[in-house]
């Protein structure tokens, strides 16, 4: 019945439909871990809210070399956990992240380092102000750090990626993007290769507050890439069972009417031919 299928036209159809529908499969379980990785991050944030805070050194290995060098690389589950460190900070060396929007306002965030008793450093995003009335070139007004041991509790963050060094701007350092390895040689201390957004910042800063991630997205294109793989499969045997049944009996009838009124019509032509030819009718000789 279906011997048509090993033609070389549908030998091509059934592999071109495979092929579309094996690619919506894969991208339906790239979606899918995608929908895993931000269901994660949404239930570590929502855990921080309430968890008690763990000691930094606990998630994050400390760093053992020199001044200006980073630690080890941070576990990849450990963004939004809640943890507490305890140092003094070290306001000389306070550095501005431009370019960063909290609450639909672009302006800065303080990273401010926080020196450890035992010498090492972790970065500290102490809070968001406002650009200055003057424009991006001014000097914000950023509150002073607080000064002798203090102890700050909020949320770990990885480093970000593509990074640059700080850069003098108008007498202060600015950076584009938290990136602890690119920060650190310019600092007289070892610093954890991760930094931490501040839960309570002080009067004039504004906390830097996780977002959670869409993960409802990504399972919506797990079932639209799984439904049209489905579809494709389905059109295809549809197309397939069509074809092998040949045409409806219907179509049939339909052809059968067309045909014999072509014929009537042929017959009805020649015969007023005749009939008209010469306008004479043609009579036999006595």
């Amino acid at each position: 019945m279906y011997r048509f299928l090993a033609t070389p036209r549908w030998l091509g159809y059934a592999a071109l439909t495979a092929a579309a529908a094996a690619v919506m499969v894969l991208l339906g379980f790239w979606q899918l871990d995608r929908y895993h990785q931000r269901a994660s991050i949404n239930e570590r944030i929502s855990a921080g809210a309430t968890a008690t805070p763990a000691s930094l050194t606990d998630i994050v290995g400390k760093p053992t070399q020199g001044p200006g060098s980073v630690g080890p690389a941070p576990p990849g589950d450990i963004e939004w956990t809640r943890v507490r460190v305890t140092g003094h900070y070290d306001p000389t060396r306070e550095i501005l992240v431009r370019g960063r929007t909290v609450d639909g306002r672009v302006g800065f965030e303080v990273i401010t380092p926080l020196v450890l008793s035992d010498g090492t450093a972790v970065l500290v995003d102490r809070g968001w102000v406002p650009p200055a009335p003057g424009g991006a070139l001014a000097a914000p007004n950023v509150p002073p750090a607080p000064t002798g041991d203090t102890t700050v509790v909020g949320r770990l963050r990885p480093p970000e990626s593509r990074g640059g060094a700080p850069q003098e701007v108008n007498g202060r350092s600015e950076i584009r993007r938290i990136t602890p390895a690119a920060i650190a040689p310019a600092l007289p201390y070892p610093i954890f290769d991760a930094y931490v957004t501040a839960d309570e910042p002080p009067a004039g800063l504004t906390a830097v507050r996780p977002a959670k991630e869409n993960a409802l997205q990504n399972a919506g294109y797990v079932l639209q890439w799984w439904l049209f793989a489905a579809l494709t499969v389905f059109g295809f045997a549809y197309l397939a069972r069509r074809e092998a049944r040949g045409p409806a009996s219907d179509d049939l009838l339909a052809d059968e009417d067309e045909e014999e009124g072509e014929a009537d019509g042929e017959d009805g032509d020649a015969a007023g031919t005749d009939a008209t030819s010469g306008g004479v009718p043609h009579r036999a000789p006595r």
